[in-house]
């Protein structure tokens, strides 16, 4: 009977951990996904997203704003936000922060693709890629960056309307980057999928173990300690 309450203890505090359940279920959907990309009812779904995407929104002035947005995961964009970032944000290196996480989330997508080595669909491509399809890098690479500018404006921005409509522009950016790339014709939805669940598990990870070790308070000239967060007096 001890044992039972232990282990229903231990379900109760995973059910009441937020970060852990978004983490296991992305983790979950991921698995799921890897396990079922050969099956019929992953080429049926990808089947209706390219029937949806490629064959019906495609059109001459559409294309060039999808390519844009799907630049906004180009290592030349990432690098410019990452400045911002670094003058702007909160903490001591949130630069660093979001450099070490965009460096660590693009080895762990690469690693992935090489260990499962789905080739990417065939036919309808706007844009020369090359490498394998699955997850898809954009994707991933997205939903980690602005992923974890999202938690950052969440956890430190004070003002509730700029904390709501921060999260919401860059969910909105995430989303379109994976639109576009099933616009383009280099990825299959299903891949677009399993990159945002790759990097959402990942995300649960370094913003609980990483993350606060970039963005402790900074000090001031007197020595005392600053601010909790830079900004809003959130713990991180």
């Amino acid at each position: 009977m001890t044992q039972d309450k232990r282990k229903a203890g231990a379900l109760a505090r995973l059910v009441q951990s937020r970060r852990a359940m978004l983490v296991l279920v992305a983790v979950l959907v991921f698995t799921w996904l890897l396990f079922e990309i050969k099956t019929d009812d992953i080429m049926r779904m990808d089947a209706a997203a390219h029937n949806l995407v490629v064959m019906h929104m495609r059109a001459a002035w559409l294309t060039p704003i999808m390519q844009s947005i799907s630049d906004l995961a180009y290592p030349v964009v990432l690098v410019v936000m990452l400045l911002v970032i670094e003058v702007f944000a909160p903490g001591r290196r949130p630069g660093l922060c979001a450099a070490v996480n965009l460096v660590l989330a693009t080895l762990l997508n690469l690693l992935l693709k090489a260990l499962i080595q789905r080739p990417r669909p065939e036919g309808y491509r706007l844009v020369a890629e090359s490498g394998f399809s699955f997850p898809s890098g954009h994707s991933m690479v997205a939903m980690a960056f602005y992923g974890l500018l999202i938690w950052m404006v969440w956890r430190y921005e004070k003002d509730a309307l700029v904390r709501r409509l921060g999260v919401i522009g860059f969910g909105l950016v995430i989303v379109l980057v994976g639109l576009s790339r099933i616009y383009l014709g280099v990825h299959y939805a299903s891949d677009v999928l399993a990159g945002f669940c790759a990097s959402i598990a990942w995300l649960g990870v370094y913003t609980k173990l990483l993350a606060p070790v970039f963005l402790a308070p900074r000090e001031d000239p007197r020595g005392a300690p600053g601010e909790k967060d830079g900004a809003s007096g959130r713990e991180v």
